[in-house]
């Protein structure tokens, strides 16, 4: 499993394209047949890809977690980015359709995802953090949740929030994680954008058709950059980095995130005036 390093706000800024892309920028997380596991260094994250064919995945500790099994000391969000399939925690199948999620409690011992069709399989999307205590896994589906519309058509940022785990929904550690829909013939997302120095985020971007691309903004608000994003890649987003983005079509995105406060709106805004 690669470890991908973080940065100070000072080095951040000599960073060219190829050094930003190495180290903020996640591809290649969902191959057929295969589970991909990806490690930050900020709060310990982990986030991977599981895409099962005509065999069950099961999900194994990789060998630096220095564990027996993956949720040894770890919770685990998980979302269905594909067709339809099922989560079994120790023999508890858990149906997902697209869009479904799932909590998967510190102490599981068996973890495995299967797809329904290996034709149209599902695409699991993995985000973990380490738990202090064990907590129920269970199923958090999208027909049970209650979305959040913000933004506006004028200002070419109407979306759609769900917030799929979070405290309101069932116990967590650190993970608090969700997905947003722009409505067509917006573009922006997290607009205007913000930071939260007690916690960092991953925001994975999906349904990007193909030939499309999101130019992800990252960086401390005065020292801005930015990455090239495609479909079913991640954009890594420390403490002191706004994360917003724009595309050049509709997409969604799975945010993420890890840490000291599972508020979700313990956040310092970026005002569009103040950025550079």
């Amino acid at each position: 499993m690669e470890l991908i390093r973080t940065h100070h706000p000072d080095s951040f800024r000599s960073l060219d394209t190829a050094a930003l892309r190495r180290d903020f920028l996640v591809q290649g997380l969902f191959v057929p047949g295969r589970i991909e596991t990806r490690q930050w260094e900020a709060d310990r994250t982990v986030i991977g890809g599981a895409v099962p064919l005509a065999t069950p995945l099961k999900l194994e500790a990789p060998p630096e977690l220095r564990a027996e099994h993956f949720c040894e000391r770890r919770e685990v969000g998980v979302a269905n980015l594909g067709g339809p399939g099922v989560l079994t925690v120790d023999g508890v199948a858990l149906a997902l359709g697209k869009c479904d999620f799932a909590y998967v409690g510190r102490g599981a011992r068996e973890v495995t995802f299967a797809s329904d069709n290996a034709a149209s399989p599902a695409a699991f999307y993995l985000v973990s953090y380490p738990a202090h205590a064990a907590h129920p896994s269970r199923k958090v589906a999208l027909a049970d949740t209650t979305p959040k519309d913000v933004g506006a058509a004028e200002t070419s940022n109407q979306r759609r929030i769900h917030q799929m785990i979070l405290p309101v929904r069932g116990p967590s550690c650190q993970l608090v994680m969700g997905f947003t829909a722009l409505a067509p013939g917006s573009i922006w997302n997290t607009q205007p954008p913000h930071i939260h120095e007690r916690r960092s985020e991953v925001y994975l971007y999906f349904d990007v058709p193909v030939g499309q691309m999101v130019v992800h903004f990252l960086g401390a608000p005065q020292e801005t950059r930015h990455l090239i994003v495609r479909d079913r890649e991640a954009a890594f987003s420390p403490g002191w980095s706004i994360h917003m983005g724009a595309g050049t079509g509709t997409y969604g995105y799975v945010w993420a995130m890890g840490g000291e406060n599972l508020d979700y709106a313990d956040m310092d805004p970026a005002p569009l005036s103040t950025l550079a």
